[in-house]
């Protein structure tokens, strides 16, 4: 087990499903007729040719690039292709996604075995194996679009500066925002996450020594304080029941009051990068000039957007947020919409009442002015029956005007479950920062587009310390049967349109 038993798994899957797309659909469909001329276009050297329609930086043709060119002696030894540009059909193009989904499931297992160092090999891979069957990212992994490229980028980002290798990070999170250039805010997201450990284990640190070098009758009250806990002790193991006093969570659940707030923790961060500036700027300043070359690169290009630039204009589309809560919360449903989950925030809201229930409150009045001020309706959502988010507006959220108010109290819940998991193992500081990247990614963006949910989605599922198997069962059975309904919808239900010739599929 470990990395090489899910790299083998993913490929068994991998590999048989990549055939039969290409067999079945052996021309570029949906957005691969932009992005693979374009990948063909560089295979020839003409690297000034650029299509208009494509809103994405070139990231994902220069590792291409790299793929077929690893590729290339053996074909030419083989005598399966005459020359360089021959290797860049669309087969091999849409492989380099599935050699990707392999790496990017390696790294799922290495961040998951780093976050929890006391899981096995066993669960890990079982673990890193449901997550690559996650159906937005397992059915982009067979066309050629840029969703495994960032997704697995945005990943060794975050592995990186989780293993303090904060140079190789900025040198990943580069990368990542050339194949996509939202990704620059993951990039600082995972500087925040360094700076963040950086400094609170520091102050930990401070906290020791302080200790260390307190006066000698601390000690000795300490002494006599371990005395008695040990007499109490034995007489609970004379009462059958014995508290080891060990610490499940590094925090405790978001909505109690005996956790450190997040004033208080936002002022350690403060006052120990004041004495650390100067070892942070070395370690992160990689992270700054990216991203001034980011802003120096807007600036110039007038828009984040690079092509079709009228059709992707920021938009304060606040409802995504509301929406990403409640697609994320059905992907981990064994996890959120349990009765003891349920249960759970029942219990913390009460226990810190009125505050909880004010705090309730906002987030259901916020959600209401999300869903009726901030709600858009992009022209591509309503003409494009293509994809399912076409079904879901008209059927569900649109179906009737009182339906999107009506969905608004699931969207609360929703978030205070995800805010309830995540605090019972994460720094308040680190939800406050996860939930504003994911804000910054979805809030600009007018079309509803679920492929837009995979990185703070993987972020979530990698941070909720999910350690029930019977929810791994689940999620996964869940996973694999919607990819198999998807795929098949894909490959053998295609449809034609009146006022437009060619075979259409149905797609996320």
């Amino acid at each position: 087990m470990g990395r090489v038993a899910v790299a083998v798994i993913v490929s068994l899957w991998v590999v048989p499903v990549s055939i039969l797309v290409n067999r079945v659909v052996p021309e570029p469909y949906m957005d691969e007729i932009f992005h693979i001329p374009q990948a063909q276009q560089y295979c020839r050297g003409n690297f000034r040719s650029w299509d208009p329609m494509i809103t994405t930086p070139p990231g994902l043709y220069y590792l291409s690039l790299a793929y077929v060119g690893i590729l290339y002696p053996g074909m030419i030894f083989t005598r399966a292709i005459a020359s360089f540009p021959d290797i860049c059909s669309p087969e091999i193009l849409r492989s380099v996604n599935g050699v990707l989904a392999v790496i990017c499931s390696v790294l799922v297992y290495e961040i998951m075995t780093l976050l929890r160092p006391g899981v096995n090999d066993r669960n890990a891979t079982a673990c890193a194996v449901v997550l690559a069957s996650y159906p937005l990212q397992w059915f982009f992994t067979f066309l050629y679009y840029t969703d495994a490229a960032s997704l697995t980028l945005v990943l060794a980002t975050y592995l990186a500066c989780l293993k303090k290798r904060y140079w190789i990070s900025a040198l990943m999170g580069a990368l990542s925002v050339i194949v996509r250039q939202t990704n620059i805010v993951w990039m600082l997201f995972a500087a925040c996450t360094g700076i963040i450990d950086i400094t609170l284990l520091s102050g930990k640190c401070r906290v020791k020594v302080a200790d260390i070098d307190g006066p000698i009758n601390v000690s000795s009250q300490l002494i006599r304080k371990n005395s008695n806990i040990s007499s109490n002790l034995r007489r609970r193991k004379n009462n059958g029941a014995v508290d080891t006093g060990e610490n499940v969570g590094p925090t405790a659940n978001i909505f109690s009051s005996e956790m450190p707030g997040l004033l208080d923790e936002i002022k350690a961060i403060l006052s120990t990068s004041w004495h650390m500036k100067w070892e942070i700027l070395v370690h992160f300043v990689p992270f700054l000039m990216i991203l001034m070359a980011f802003i120096a690169f807007i600036r110039w290009n007038g828009s984040i957007v690079l092509g079709a630039k009228d059709a992707h204009t920021v938009s304060p589309h606040f409802a995504q947020v509301m929406y990403f809560g409640l697609v994320s919360t059905l992907a981990m449903a064994p996890v959120h919409f349990s009765w003891g989950q349920a249960a759970r925030i029942f219990r913390s809201l009460w226990r810190n009442k009125p505050l909880s229930f004010l705090q309730v409150l906002i987030a259901i009045c916020a959600g209401f002015l999300s869903v009726h001020f901030f709600s858009i309706a992009h022209p591509y959502l309503l003409a494009d029956n293509r994809h399912y988010p076409f079904y879901l507006w008209r059927k569900v959220i649109n179906a009737h005007w009182s339906m999107r108010y009506l969905l608004v109290p699931l969207y609360a819940y929703s978030w205070l479950s995800i805010f309830s998991v995540l605090g019972r193992f994460q720094k308040r500081i680190w939800i406050v920062a996860y939930f504003l990247a994911t804000a910054a990614i979805l809030v600009p963006a007018p079309l509803i587009e679920f492929r837009y949910y995979t990185v703070p989605f993987y972020l979530l599922m990698l941070h909720s310390n999910v350690t029930d198997s019977r929810s791994w069962f689940l999620m996964g059975f869940l996973y694999v049967m919607t990819n198999i309904f998807t795929m098949s919808m894909f490959l053998f239900r295609p449809f034609q349109w009146n006022h437009e010739p060619g075979i259409q599929r149905f797609i996320w």
